[in-house]
This record gives structure tokens, C-alpha cells and sequence, in this order.
């Protein structure tokens, strides 16, 4: 018995849907099966009951998936325990941020980590900071840079490092939407808004069209901060943006801020994982390495 079969097992046992946990786990769906039928013999009883439709612990699985869980936290105790010196610790840590993180936030946090305990691997995946919080629910990274959500879940740890305004953006290129915004009095109803298609970004721009009283005209919705501040750019209309993606696109001097009226609400920048995880060296090593930037 493994403890990375245990591993796949309290992951299966938690999202119920082989599928998902394949998917989350790097492994094949008839992969994940065939590990979980040998777990099965080797426990000697059913552990999922499941069909076509439905996959459920069975009472004996009930019981293998307390065993499992003490078995992988006592594992990591030792762990931690056997590693007490900084210079013993190695290992690999999967690490997830949005593409402007990844040089604004996360190179200092890494060179901190790296002085300190240079066996460390880093296995660094770029994505849309909306997906932050998902992937650490699924368990396909470790720790992830994200602006933390208005409801953030119970089994997540949220350590804030930064605050991020937002700001009104519109392209500095002669265009039709600044012909638009020229007008004595522009209608933002006839104004074109590239928006964020999830995230608190999209949050923040629909209660900033509320407050204002605006049925925006969408013209793209756009997966990643970036793709916003591109486009608005292009001329293709105008965008609320966070200002450290505004300030470290290659098209800043692109774009211009509008006045936004009042003031859109800013939100929190912070490193996050699974509570459970704050116990493993590797996430605790990254953990104590991230410092408050305001």
C-alpha cells in the first residue's frame, strides 16, 4: 500500500467523481481505477460503492478514509520532524500566480526561498487569477498567488501580501471610443467595455456599473487581467483593470486612466492553500518567505 494511492483515495473519497480527481491527481481515469480496485484487495472489502451514475464511500470506505488521512498526516509529521534542519529540505512544490505575479510578486518570495533551502524545486504554471482558488481545491498546486474572494472556503489558508487597486481604463490611440469619450456629455451606454469573464475583477466592475447606473455594452469578455489591458489598448474599448497589471504590461504607455467617479473598491493580494498543507515543510518554507509589500 502507497501513500500516494492513499493520497489519490482521500482525494476520490472528497470529490466523489473519478473524473475530477484523475484530472487533479496527472493520472488517466482507467489509471485511477485500476489503483483504486487494488486498494480494494489489499483492504479486503469495498471502499466505493458506485455505477454508471454515482460514486459513494461505502461504510468500510468510511472507516479506510480516517485510516488514510492519519496515516498521510503522520507521514507528513515525520516529515516535518526529519527536516528541522533547512538545509535537509528538498522536494518539489507546485506553485500557481496569474502572468503578471509571476514577475511582480513572486521572484523576490523565490529568491528568499531559494537562498534558504536551494534544494527546492519550484514547478511554476501561469494561468487567469481567477482559476487560483480552484486548482488549490483540486489539489493540482500547492500554493497559488490570489486576490482573496469574498467568500473565501473554510479549508483554505489566505496570507495577504499586497492591495491591489483597480482603475478605469480607455486606449491612448486615436479611435472610435475616444471619440466617444470626447463628447461633452458620453453616453457610457454607447461606450464598449472589455470586462473580466470571472474573478473579483468582474465583481468589481459589475458594482461599479451599478453604482453608476450603467447597462454596459460588452464588447469582449476575456480570460486574464492582460487581455484586458491588450485590448483596451487596440482601441477595442475601454476597462477595469488592476493597476499592477496596467503597470507592468508591455503596453502601459498605451493606455490612459479615466476618472472613475468613485472610487473602485480595491482588494487583497495574498498567498493561499489548503489549511491542512501549512504543516508541510515546502509550503511552510514558501509560507514564511512572503512578506506584506504595503
Amino acid at each position: 500500500m502507497e501513500l500516494k494511492t492513499l493520497k489519490y483515495f482521500v482525494h476520490l473519497a472528497e470529490s466523489l467523481h473519478f473524473a475530477k480527481t484523475a484530472e487533479a491527481m496527472h493520472l488517466s481515469a482507467p489509471t485511477l481505477s485500476r489503483m483504486i480496485k487494488k486498494l480494494e484487495e489489499e483492504a479486503g472489502c469495498i471502499l466505493f460503492e458506485r455505477d454508471n451514475r454515482s460514486v459513494v464511500l461505502s461504510e468500510s470506505g468510511l472507516k479506510f478514509l480516517a485510516f488514510a488521512r492519519q496515516t498521510l498526516d503522520n507521514w507528513q509529521a515525520f516529515k516535518t520532524q526529519t527536516q528541522i534542519d533547512s538545509k535537509m529540505l528538498k522536494g518539489q512544490l507546485k506553485v500557481f500566480c496569474s502572468v503578471t505575479a509571476s514577475y511582480s510578486h513572486i521572484p523576490p518570495i523565490l529568491n528568499r526561498l531559494s537562498k534558504k533551502h536551494p534544494n527546492v524545486d519550484i514547478l511554476l504554471e501561469t494561468g487567469a487569477a481567477s482559476l487560483a482558488i480552484k486548482k488549490i481545491e483540486q489539489g493540482s498546486v500547492d500554493i497559488a498567488i490570489s486576490a482573496k474572494p469574498e467568500q473565501l472556503p473554510t479549508n483554505i489558508a489566505f496570507k495577504q501580501i499586497d492591495l491591489i487597486h483597480v482603475s478605469l481604463i480607455a486606449p491612448v490611440m486615436p479611435c472610435d471610443v475616444n471619440d466617444k469619450l470626447a463628447e461633452p456629455q458620453p453616453s457610457w451606454q454607447n461606450i464598449p467595455f472589455i470586462i473580466a469573464d470571472a474573478g473579483l475583477t468582474k465583481t468589481r466592475s459589475e458594482k461599479w456599473f451599478r453604482s453608476h447606473h450603467i447597462k454596459p455594452n460588452i464588447y469582449a469578455r476575456v480570460a486574464g487581467h492582460e487581455a484586458i489591458v491588450s485590448m483596451v489598448a487596440l482601441g477595442c474599448g475601454v476597462g477595469l483593470a488592476p493597476d499592477i497589471v496596467i503597470e507592468n504590461s508591455p503596453v502601459r504607455d498605451k493606455v490612459r486612466t479615466l476618472d472613475a467617479g468613485k472610487d473602485i473598491e480595491s482588494f487583497q493580494l495574498g498567498v493561499c492553500c489548503l489549511q491542512k498543507q501549512l504543516t508541510d515543510p515546502l509550503v511552510s518554507a514558501f509560507w514564511q518567505e512572503t512578506a506584506l509589500s504595503i
